[in-house]
């Protein structure tokens, strides 16, 4: 057990007889390490990205939603009587009258 481990520690099995099958197991796990680092840091990208995202929906949606009131503001009657008045027109001061036509069979 002994000499074992110590023929492990010295290398030796890189350097004996069947050397070329623990080389091609060292290099496929090596390759499967850098490929499983790889993976992580694409997920930590990708996990970035979607943080970012979210910050810029939220941005918009408040962006929206302050415009939809600016907007509403401005379609209520006081804001267009005040927009109109600056041209030099005034609401009426009688209200409209409905015009009913009777059709004739």
């Amino acid at each position: 057990m002994r000499k074992r481990l110590l023929d492990i520690l010295k290398g030796k099995f890189l350097v004996s007889g069947d050397a070329p099958k623990n080389w091609m197991f060292i290099l496929f796990a090596a390759f499967l390490a850098a490929l499983m680092i790889a993976s992580a840091h694409s997920a930590d990208g990708k996990v970035h990205k979607i943080a970012a995202l979210n910050e810029e929906v939220k941005e918009l949606r408040s962006q929206f939603l302050d415009g939809r009131s600016d907007v509403q503001k401005l379609k209520l009657e006081s804001s267009i009587v005040e927009e109109v008045k600056k041209s030099g027109l005034y609401p009426s001061e009688t209200p409209p009258k409905k015009i009913k036509v009777k059709s004739v069979k």
